[in-house]
């Protein structure tokens, strides 16, 4: 209750409606519960006020409780990590009962069951669809359109590794708040590879520095780790090697441990505040 008060990242309460759990805490006119709804767009902004800056991408089929629709905008919380905001409202329906996760960095939807018929939509890495049965390799989308096989998993799956997901996105552009196969920050890559291995994982890096357990100076490092700087963060590949989505590269890059270390103490966030380790990595 204390975050949902302080943090505005949290506080799901506007000039108007307040979640039903902040009665007693704020004044709002009105308490509701909200609806659960999912976002229908390949992705979209989640904003910090209708129009404002992004705080980060809400992906297709990701579920949201809608607390009120007003004047084309959904003031909403994301159901995966917590956070509020705004969605345009043409982004958000009803009735979607998803079935399976993209399992490729990036995904086409086709118009037709045939891989040279015209693409409709290009979905990321763990956006959610209800498709049917497969049948001549695609799986066909409720709403309309089709999947090739090899890009969706079913939804129950989990990855093995989350190093391993954060790899699939090595090359991808550099993108403040981006969630997607097509732009991705740091805190959103760590996000998806732990939320891809079945772990609850906050949005951004100041959070995401109370996973898990310190690593004490001196110990040796382990593939999965997490690196912390104030206002960064990076996962290791191994105990030399740092991945992360970065604005010196602007792009998800690999680069030695020691030589990213100089370079942002010299350039930009300072020394690393921190190391986390997060269970067992292959």
């Amino acid at each position: 209750m204390t975050r949902a008060l302080s943090d505005r990242r949290f506080r799901a309460a506007n000039a108007r409606v307040a979640h039903v759990s902040l009665r007693g805490h704020v004044d709002a006119p009105e308490y509701v519960e909200g609806e659960v709804m999912r976002c229908s767009w390949p992705f979209a902004d989640l904003c910090r006020s209708p129009n404002g800056p992004r705080d980060l991408q809400i992906l297709r089929g990701q579920p949201v409780r809608v607390l009120e629709i007003h004047a084309g905008w959904a003031f909403v919380i994301d159901e995966v990590g917590g956070y509020v905001g705004y969605l345009p409202e043409a982004a958000v329906v009803g009735g979607v009962h998803p079935t399976h996760r993209v399992g490729a960095r990036l995904a086409h939807v086709y118009a037709e069951p045939d891989i040279k018929s015209r693409e409709t939509a290009l979905l990321s890495f763990f956006a959610e669809v209800e498709a049917g049965a497969v049948e001549g390799g695609f799986h066909a989308l409720a709403g309309g359109g089709y999947m090739v096989a090899q890009h969706l998993v079913p939804l129950g799956w989990y990855a093995d590794d989350a190093v391993a997901v954060a790899e699939m996105f090595l090359g991808t552009p550099y993108l403040w708040g981006g969630n997607t196969g097509t732009g991705v920050d740091c805190s959103g890559l760590v996000q998806l590879a732990q939320y891809a291995q079945g772990r609850a994982c906050p949005r951004d890096s100041d959070l995401q520095q109370a996973l898990g357990q310190p690593v004490e100076p001196g110990a040796r490092l382990r593939r999965g780790d997490l690196v912390f700087w104030k206002g960064h963060v990076g996962i290791l590949q191994d105990a030399q090697t740092l991945l992360h989505a970065n604005a010196f590269h602007m792009a998800v890059t690999s680069e030695p441990l020691q030589d990213a270390i100089d370079r942002i103490a010299a350039r930009e966030f300072g020394a690393v505040t921190a190391i986390r380790r997060i269970g067992e990595t292959p």
